[in-house]
């Protein structure tokens, strides 16, 4: 990704906790936050994705480690809270991006395929947001949580998933008040459709996009890299004054979304 429209090195000193961070729009916030001069950690399931994307950081002149986490469990995500800090000191930026999603009918829909999506998106998110809290407190460091549009009209199939991300604007906007006391800024993005990303391709089938496409007021899907530069504004000293904010990045998708197909 270009940094032509930020400062070289806005985020210079400081270390990010990346959920998610190895594949997708996570994964690239990871690769924008390093290049942009932070120390990032690379926390999921499968050490071996996460290996290849620290590699390719290394590679290119960052500074990435991964840590194997299920954000489903406390003491794993403590145990990748306490590595991080051995590695580069310190935690001041963690982004909450580990997410699980696909596509079912509401009366379709299992207890137990309810309740994942719940324990990843929403639970796991306050799993990591809690381990963290110490270093966030000492550092005055920040949150940035990755939401969702799903849920702010009605969306089918998706009924799982809207709930788990209803309940991390939820979240986003309790922890802005009650940890702001103490210099933690928690904010979110909601992307809307994001044409490279693998839940794109896999949940929306081809005849469906091109409807989907003129949905979108500004005329295109979004890319992963607007979500990048979103991030980095938002975790920047530019944004030091936000907090508690759901960020929509959709190009004006979900406004337009009454409008017949």
């Amino acid at each position: 990704m270009s940094q032509t429209i930020f400062a070289d090195g806005v985020l210079h000193g400081h270390v990010a906790f990346v959920t998610g961070g190895g594949t997708g729009i996570t994964g690239g916030i990871a690769r924008a936050f390093a290049e942009a001069g932070a120390s990032v950690a690379l926390a999921s399931r499968k050490m071996e994705h996460l290996q290849r994307a620290a590699d390719a950081i290394n590679a290119n002149g960052g500074k990435a480690i991964p840590v194997a986490a299920d954000v489903r469990q406390p003491d794993q995500v403590e145990s990748a809270i306490a590595q991080t800090i051995e590695a580069f000191g310190k935690i001041d930026i963690v982004v909450n991006g580990a997410a699980g999603n696909f596509l079912c009918a509401a009366e379709e829909l299992s207890p137990n395929g309810f309740g994942t999506v719940v324990d990843i998106d929403l639970k796991g998110t306050f799993n990591v947001c809690r381990a963290a809290f110490a270093q966030l407190k000492e550092h005055r460091g920040q949150i940035l949580n990755i939401s969702a549009t799903l849920h702010y009209l009605g969306t089918p199939m998706q009924l799982h998933v809207s709930a788990a991300k209803a309940g991390v604007d939820a979240l986003t906007r309790n922890l802005a008040v009650e940890w702001g006391r103490y210099g933690i800024r928690v904010n979110a993005i909601a992307p809307g459709p994001i044409e490279d990303t693998e839940g794109m391709q896999r949940l929306v089938p081809e005849p469906l996009k091109e409807k989907l496409k003129k949905l979108v007021p500004i005329g295109r899907f979004g890319r992963i890299a607007d979500i990048e530069k979103a991030a980095l504004f938002i975790c920047s000293d530019a944004a030091s004054f936000i907090n508690g904010v759901i960020l929509v990045v959709d190009g004006g998708h979900w406004l337009s979304t009454n409008r017949p197909l």
